[in-house]
């Protein structure tokens, strides 16, 4: 199994975050709550991030309901954040513009 990348301290975390102002930092996990016009724009972006999160490998916790979804990430076997949850979020923003 490969090894979790190392987990980011905080101001490694505030600098990436630098890049993605709609994330914060909360409860150790990067989080994210995105409106989408309806229904089916978040469950279609919902698909598309689980793809995109089964390709990396790396998944994340998350919580829809209606336009709603709510998104949490972390590395559980780095005990906190790491590159790879920067990296999602990043694909995750990518994709949240073109489900809007």
């Amino acid at each position: 199994m490969p090894t979790a990348p190392p987990k980011m301290s905080e101001a490694e975390i505030r600098t990436a975050l630098a890049a993605l102002p709609k994330w914060s930092y909360t409860a150790g996990k990067l989080h994210r709550e995105y409106q989408f016009a309806d229904f089916v724009r978040a469950f279609g972006f919902m698909a598309q991030a689980a793809l995109a999160a089964e390709a990396a490998n790396h998944h994340p916790e998350w919580f829809n309901v209606y336009r709603t979804v709510k998104i949490d990430l972390a590395t559980h076997d780095a005990g906190g954040v790491t590159s790879k949850d920067v990296e999602l979020a990043k694909t995750f923003e990518n994709l949240a513009v073109g489900a809007k």
